[in-house]
């Protein structure tokens, strides 16, 4: 099966979606008539967590930049263009799944995400401005362009991301979105890491800052992103196969793996972090990942191996554990004089 891209409009439909691919929907959103009312929570979620890069004062970290060491330094801007080299990808590849989506209310739901991944992407950016030069930012972002170690992690992901643009089918879909769980719930969690250690240690706090607001978004994309994956196999029988179940295992352990090779060289010269103990907070977010699909523990890590960092988890910034699967919308109600948008 192949999947096309939906028009804008027809009118000879209903409002509601047969369903998120290859369904037939107007093209008109009625935020009281989807078939996912659950999808009125998440959007709003996202909504509520808006933000921009400028509204974090940058002061003190700038005054603070030079009192870092050389290996921090080096290694802060190495996570800052590594991270957003990966979210370069995320803004364009939500825009794309969105033309393949014919339930109104999800791509309501992927144009805030590709939303909120430029305004990640920019935030790396308006960081570096605020310490280095322009030549410096330059040569960081061609660095993390250039390293073999960082291109074959991002190989993983963005080869998948290729072959839907080159074939755009429900498989193709299916594993782009498991290799975007792994781009947003695996791999950034080494550099967010680094950001919140140096915190603990009264260090660039305005950037750890930055780090939680996008931390917070990227839980909620990767929850958002593993709901759409059991929908999308619910919906559509031909996905539902042990070889798939063995895909997503498999290219989650190897993002796992790739993770640690990264966070291996990138902080095995940081003092108080132990590598080993990273590996496995890295199992333990794989798990949460697997519960989140609605599969087993892989790694059966059920605690946080590194409590430091607990108060910037992502349980104490989740606001939706909810399970689509598993109860009915929380807070969504028809719009009404009472809750009408003017509420909103």
């Amino acid at each position: 099966m192949t999947l096309t891209k939906m028009k804008l409009l027809e009118p000879e439909h209903a409002n509601k979606s047969t369903g998120i691919i290859n369904g037939r929907a107007s093209g008109i959103l009625n935020w009281n008539d989807i078939a996912y009312p659950q999808m009125y929570d998440m959007y709003h979620v996202l909504l509520s967590n808006f933000w921009k890069a400028q509204e974090i004062n940058m002061q003190d970290d700038i005054k603070q930049w030079d009192s870092l060491t050389s290996i921090e330094k080096d290694i802060f801007l190495k996570v800052n263009t590594q991270l957003a080299s990966l979210d370069s990808l995320q803004t364009p590849t939500m825009s794309m799944v969105l033309d393949y989506v014919s339930d109104p209310s999800f791509k309501a739901v992927f144009a805030v995400i590709a939303q909120q991944e430029a305004v990640h992407n920019e935030s790396y950016s308006y960081v570096l401005s605020s310490l280095v030069s322009t030549d410096e930012q330059r040569k960081a972002f061609d660095d993390a362009k250039n390293d073999p170690l960082v291109r074959k992690r991002n190989a993983l992901i963005l080869d998948s991301y290729e072959r839907f643009r080159e074939e755009p089918s429900p498989q193709r879909l299916f594993e782009l979105c498991i290799n975007s769980v792994n781009l947003e719930g695996i791999y950034f969690y080494a550099g967010f890491a680094f950001f919140y250690h140096l915190a603990r240690n009264q260090k660039m706090v305005k950037t750890s800052t930055m780090i939680s607001y996008i931390q917070r978004d990227e839980m909620q994309h990767a929850y958002f992103i593993s709901q759409f994956i059991r929908i999308l196999m619910a919906e559509n029988e031909e996905l539902r196969t042990e070889e798939n179940k063995a895909f997503i295992y498999d290219t989650i352990a190897e993002a796992v793996e790739l993770e640690k090779e990264w966070a291996a060289v990138l902080l095995k010269d940081i003092k108080g972090i132990d590598t080993e103990e990273y590996e496995s907070y890295v199992e333990y977010l794989a798990d949460k990942r697997f519960r989140q699909l609605g599969l087993a523990n892989l790694y059966n890590r059920p605690e946080n191996p590194m409590p430091w960092i607990q108060v910037f988890s992502d349980d104490m910034m989740n606001e939706t554990k909810s399970d689509f699967f598993e109860q009915k919308s929380r807070a969504y109600t028809k719009v009404t004089e009472q809750n009408g948008f003017d509420e909103l």
